[in-house]
């Protein structure tokens, strides 16, 4: 995207400060005309109401008036006025990239503060702010998978897209082979260099018509990587169930199928990462943010010249009228 800008500037600023010579000239100008000038007494000055001034009379004024406007303009061409020409030619390579996040009631387990779920949404939110030149959408998934955003480039709207994922929205279960594939079916049609598919779960595959493999072996065809993440501590997580005496905990063990998603990930030439908590998995965004930045080339051009010419032009303009008046209208006789 070629991004050309012209404009004028000055090499020596600073000369501008000259510029207070004039307003001091001008007063000078005043004060001595005011004492200089002379008077004459007059008994009956009746007759000479209706006398207008003459034409030089009226336009006394007008060479000093023109020596302040050459000095102002000699000031500004000893600035050196520049012509700059810029040329930034920018080449931004966009990289699409579908969120696919696991909502099933798993993901409310709290070895992640405040929740496994809660702490996603937070963490791949501030990966969206950090690739505004991406166009990113959102599938969400448990017994089955649900386009939730489609790919946008309006990431404020993508983020409150994100803060109404909550678990519970589809019926319970882990459908990765329907959240990979639903992912695939969308992003496939990109054009974007560069297509990846973030998919992050604390399960295993047990319900869906898609086979996650076979998902897989689809996103390899059309050229998208897939990144997985596994998210839940290493043993067991206390989870809230509630009863009759309100919400109660209890602690259940943390199944995560990591061959299958070490598998899917090298499949696609992705990456397999395990969160065990929020900070870990904050660092597993900032790995996949570096390893799938965008590319931005930028080649400027600068270019400035001397633009004083047609500033000369005036100001020669300006001393030849003003010799030229002297020497004719305001003449003066010895």
């Amino acid at each position: 995207m070629p991004l050309t800008i012209l404009f004028i500037m000055l090499a020596r600023p600073w000369f501008l400060l000259l510029l207070i010579i004039i307003p001091a000239l001008v007063v000078w100008y005043i004060l001595k005309r005011n004492i200089t000038t002379t008077s004459i007494g007059y008994s009956d000055i009746s007759g000479m109401t209706k006398v207008r001034p003459s034409f030089r009379q009226r336009m006394m004024h007008v060479p000093f008036i023109l020596r302040m406007l050459l000095l102002a303009l000699l000031i500004f061409i000893i600035a050196r006025p520049q012509k700059s020409f810029d040329k930034n030619d920018v080449t931004v390579e966009g990289i699409d990239i579908l969120m696919a996040l696991d909502i099933s009631g798993s993901m409310l387990s709290e070895d992640f503060k405040p929740n496994r779920i809660e702490a996603a949404k937070e963490v791949a939110m501030q990966f969206i702010d950090g690739r505004p030149n991406d166009r990113i959408g959102l599938v969400i998934f448990s017994s089955e998978a649900f386009m939730q955003c489609p790919l946008t480039i309006d990431h404020k709207v993508l983020k409150s897209f994100f803060s109404e994922v909550k678990s519970g929205m589809i019926a319970d279960g882990t459908a990765i082979g329907d959240g990979l594939g639903l992912s695939v079916a969308h992003i496939k049609k990109s054009a974007a260099i560069s297509k990846v598919i973030i998919l992050l779960t604390d399960g295993i595959n047990n319900t869906g018509s898609l086979d996650p493999q076979t998902a897989a072996e689809i996103a390899k065809k059309f050229g998208i990587r897939v990144y997985t993440i596994g998210v839940g501590t290493i043993g067991k997580a206390p989870y809230p169930f509630q009863t009759s005496f309100g919400i109660q905990y209890q602690n259940i063990d943390v199944q995560i199928d990591e061959a299958l998603l070490k598998q899917v990930a090298e499949t696609t030439g992705g990456k397999y990462f395990r969160a065990t908590n929020k900070d870990k998995l904050e660092e597993i965004y900032n790995q996949i943010d570096k390893l799938e930045k965008s590319k931005i080339d930028v080649t400027k051009y600068n270019n400035r010249h001397d633009e004083y010419f047609i500033f000369m032009l005036v100001a020669v303009g300006l001393l030849l009228t003003e010799i030229l008046l002297r020497y004719t209208v305001f003449k003066k006789i010895p």
